[in-house]
This record gives C-alpha cells, sequence and structure tokens, in this order.
C-alpha cells in the first residue's frame, strides 16, 4: 500500500522538494541487497521530497494475497519474478513516487529498461558484513533460508553487483543514521538532474574527497568504500 508523505521532513534549503520538481513524472526507484535499506531509507526520503512511497514486495504480497515467503513455497521464485515485474511497471505508471523495489527486481532486463524509461534509479551499495547483520534481525528473507547464508549472500553479490552498477546512481548504504543516507541521495540526485540548491548561486560542483555517492557509467562503473 503507498504511504503518502504528509509531514515533509525538514529541508531548510527546499533541495529536496526542488529535485521533487525536477523528477517530472518520473519516479526514484531504489535498488539494492536485500538488507540495503531501501524501505527505511526510501520512507525517510519520500517524507523528505513531499513524494508518495510504496514498497513493491508490500504490493505484491497485497496483490497476490499471501505473503512471498508463500509465494515462494506455492509458486516458486519465476512465478514471483514474473508478477514482480508486473507491479513494477504498474508502480511506474503511476507517477512521481519513492519506489523501493526487492533485491532481484533490477535483474530482470525488461524492468530495467522501464526503470531507466520512466525513472531514476539509485543503487543502495552495502558490504557483505553490514547485509548480514541486518538480515540474521529478521527470518523472512527466502533465498536466504540455506545452511550457510553467508555463502548464499556472497554468491548474490557477485551475480548482482555488476548489474545493481547500471543504475543511473549509487550511495553507500552504511551503518550511519538514515537521514545521512537520505541527505547523500538528494545531493546526488540535484547534481544528476542539474538542480542547483535554492539557496546558493548556480556553480560546478566536484565531489568532496571520501564521497560515498558515485554516478554511474554503466556496468563497469567504480563502487564507493565503506568507512
Amino acid at each position: 500500500m503507498t504511504d503518502v508523505a504528509l509531514r515533509p521532513s525538514s529541508d531548510p534549503a527546499g533541495l529536496a522538494t526542488t529535485v521533487a520538481r525536477a523528477l517530472g513524472r518520473r519516479a526514484l526507484v531504489l535498488v539494492g541487497m536485500m538488507g540495503a535499506g531501501k524501505s527505511s531509507v526510501g520512507r525517510r526520503l519520500a517524507a523528505r521530497m513531499g513524494l508518495p512511497f510504496v514498497d513493491a514486495d508490500n504490493e505484491i504480497e497485497a496483490a497476490a494475497g499471501m505473503s512471498i515467503p508463500d509465494i515462494f513455497e506455492a509458486h516458486g521464485e519465476d512465478y514471483f519474478r514474473a508478477g514482480e515485474a508486473r507491479v513494477i511497471n504498474r508502480l511506474l505508471a503511476d507517477g512521481p513516487r519513492v519506489i523501493a523495489t526487492g533485491g532481484g527486481a533490477f535483474m530482470n532486463a525488461g524492468t530495467r529498461a522501464q526503470i531507466a524509461a520512466r525513472g531514476v534509479s539509485v543503487w543502495l551499495d552495502a558490504e557483505i558484513d553490514v547485509l548480514l547483520r541486518r538480515i540474521r534481525r529478521r527470518s523472512d528473507r527466502p533465498l536466504m533460508q540455506t545452511a550457510d547464508p553467508e555463502a548464499t549472500l556472497a554468491r548474490l553479490i557477485a551475480e548482482r553487483y555488476p548489474v545493481y552498477a547500471e543504475a543511473a546512481l549509487t550511495v553507500q548504504s552504511r551503518d550511519v543514521p538514515h537521514d545521512v543516507i537520505v541527505d547523500e541521495i538528494v545531493a546526488a540526485l540535484a547534481t544528476h538532474l542539474g538542480v542547483a540548491r535554492p539557496d546558493a548561486p548556480a556553480a560546478p560542483a566536484a565531489p568532496a574527497e571520501g564521497s560515498h555517492v558515485a554516478p554511474n557509467d554503466g556496468p563497469q562503473a567504480q563502487r564507493g568504500s565503506a568507512p
């Protein structure tokens, strides 16, 4: 179900709302591994930008009338992925919003093409130790129900990270307050969209040394390093 951001958090300079206007009819789509923080960061980002937030996994469960683990068990992963692609296409057609996608959604070439055409994608890139700490807090990850979750996660990272690197932007997800990640996403979007901070003169800005934000030029884009 879509969460409408009724009370955006403080944005003194108005940069986040300016970025939201610059998106036009496009959606902002967060991609990355399970545990990267797409939903928790996405809700705060939507509030900051004054946009609706929607979690694609929640929409899939609502459409199917069953939980994602139950979908996997009853119908298998291929069935789930087909439904996931349909749901994301529908969400993209609904106009500007922040969409948190499931970990495997961006692996679908058709979904990537739809996101590129109707949205701006941001990869929340996280190191394996960060992901493991977060994933172990939950037991509802179907792909992690294995004898060796760490090995499974390492395999998924090897498969998925080169594809995630096709996202328009990369922001490093790490153990800092969510608002720090939100700030970095907004700043990266402003640069990507050519939006100047409303209270500052327009000027080209170079990335700060040690920044955890990077534009992606394709699958070979260099990943930022975690502190």
